[in-house]
């Protein structure tokens, strides 16, 4: 469960004062073009048995009917189950907003493993202890669990994907139902800067880590079960 946690919400909140600005948006001008929800929801899924990890990808495509501003800057926030106002956010907020449809709060979760296990955790952001205002909301790779390959087959959709863009700026998706026509891709939705929307990433950058996350509910879903 540490390595689990560790991995997927230990990701570098990016600051905005660290930011290297005329290069990000350089990169953001190279990416490539992104997929409507509507377009999404007219292709032909991938099918998930699983159903825990269906309603994990209805929760992702939804995502992008919300406007949010990439902001990273610190937040006071609640806890648990605290978030950044609704209608800001970076790459990692939205993954927290997706497992919190599904009752599972990971604030608390990696605050309570970094409580018991602080010294295992990287010292990259030179803290003295746990702090659950930004320690869910960062993204750093502390050992892929599911092989990173050059081979789209190698993923599959409810799998979350962790990059490095370069210049020290992390990034992290989820991966939906929905295949990229004419690959064997489906798309990632995600935040990069433009807010949530579905895009063919998943090798635009190099991939840091790649993980399956399928955690016990903590708190109510925010979800209709049906």
């Amino acid at each position: 469960m540490q390595r689990l946690i560790s991995f997927l919400l230990l990701a570098s909140l990016i600051v905005v004062s660290a930011l290297n600005l005329p290069d990000l948006k350089w990169r953001l001008l190279h990416l490539s073009g992104s997929l409507s929800p509507e377009e999404a929801y007219s292709q032909t899924p991938t099918q998930v048995a699983d159903p825990f990890f269906k309603k994990l990808i209805t929760a992702a495509l939804e995502r992008p009917n919300h406007q949010v501003r990439y902001i990273a800057d610190y937040k006071i926030i609640p806890y648990p189950n605290g978030d950044v106002p609704e209608g800001s956010g970076v790459c990692s907020d939205e993954i927290v907003r997706i497992y919190r449809t599904q009752g599972i709060d990971l604030q608390k979760l990696v605050h309570e493993d970094m409580v018991k296990h602080f010294k295992n955790y990287p010292r990259k952001w030179g803290l003295p202890g746990p702090d659950t205002n930004i320690d869910h909301r960062r993204v750093k790779n502390k050992g892929a669990l599911l092989p990173i390959t050059d081979n789209a087959r190698d993923y599959n959709p409810r799998d979350l994907v962790a990059w490095d863009l370069g210049g020290g700026i992390t990034h992290i998706g989820i991966m939906v139902d929905t295949p990229v026509p004419n690959t064997e891709r489906h798309y990632i939705m995600h935040n990069i800067g433009r807010g949530p929307e579905l895009e063919d990433f998943l090798f635009q950058a190099k991939i840091i880590g790649h993980i399956r996350f399928k955690g016990e509910a903590s708190m109510p879903s925010t979800q209709d079960p049906q």
